[in-house]
């Protein structure tokens, strides 16, 4: 839920390979002008590694320096927990409770909700080839329907609207809200627990009033949901896990 960044064009940016460990791992060279010093990060979910630079000068100088770095990095990566594609028999999260991904039937919904006993299963019918973006389009939907309903009753607490509401595979922020009113949501927040969902779409709706991080803003977000403490601490210890599952895929 970061304040929303300035667009970077594709110049702004290079994707190198570096071999580590004889392997060549994909790395992304960012421009941002705030950099003091250059910075190598390795995604501790997705193992995602980038090297950021202060300008297109230091290119060059920062993917040298992402070199010295390699071990560094390679022990980072060797922490980082394989990624979960969706597909049958993968157990995902769905609304903070784990459900493992199982044959349906024929003839019914593409993909339904139901449980055996103490398991949660995602039951997904056709061809077991087409499970997996099945599911992420009934996890994507899902999350439409729940965030555009959060929006509508936190927006009609507060006295508010949205220009619009767009649900997207985001990088690094779960939720923002534009000058122009437009929210923008995570649609791996259906993943989460409930209350972290709500936590976000309130932060977002609640800038439709306030678009900043004043003591009035932080008011009308505890307004919307008084337990926030929880949801911010459930993000900071788990939030990166949820890029664990379909994983984002760059293209250049």
């Amino acid at each position: 839920m970061r304040k929303k960044a300035p667009h970077r064009s594709r110049s702004d940016q290079r994707r190198v390979l570096l071999k580590i460990d004889g392997q060549a791992v994909p790395v992304t060279v960012r421009i941002n002008p705030r950099a003091r010093r250059l910075i190598v990060k390795v995604h501790p979910s997705t193992g995602e590694v980038s090297v950021v630079a202060s300008s297109r000068r230091a290119l060059e100088h920062a993917l040298e320096f992402a070199r010295t770095e390699k071990d560094w990095i390679a022990g980072r990566l060797a922490d980082v927990p394989p990624p979960v594609m969706l597909g049958l028999g993968a157990c995902i999260p769905f609304r903070g409770e784990e459900h493992v991904i199982r044959q349906g039937g024929s003839g019914g919904k593409p993909v339904w909700i139901e449980r055996e006993e103490d398991v949660a299963i995602i039951r997904v019918s056709g061809r077991s080839e087409h499970a997996g973006r099945r599911v992420l389009d009934f996890l994507k939907r899902e999350a439409r329907r729940k965030l555009e309903m959060r929006v509508m009753e936190y927006a009609g607490a507060l006295g508010v609207s949205p220009r619009r509401i767009t649900v997207r595979d985001t990088a690094s922020r779960w939720g923002s809200c534009s000058s122009s009113r437009s929210l923008s949501f995570s649609w791996r927040l259906i993943l989460a627990p409930p209350f972290v969902l709500d936590y976000v779409v309130a932060h977002e709706v609640a800038h439709l009033r306030e678009l900043n991080h004043s003591p009035r803003f932080w008011r009308l977000v505890e307004a919307l949901v008084p337990d926030l403490r929880r949801a911010q601490n459930w993000l900071a210890r788990k939030g990166t896990e949820l890029y664990r599952y379909a994983p984002r895929i760059e293209r250049n």
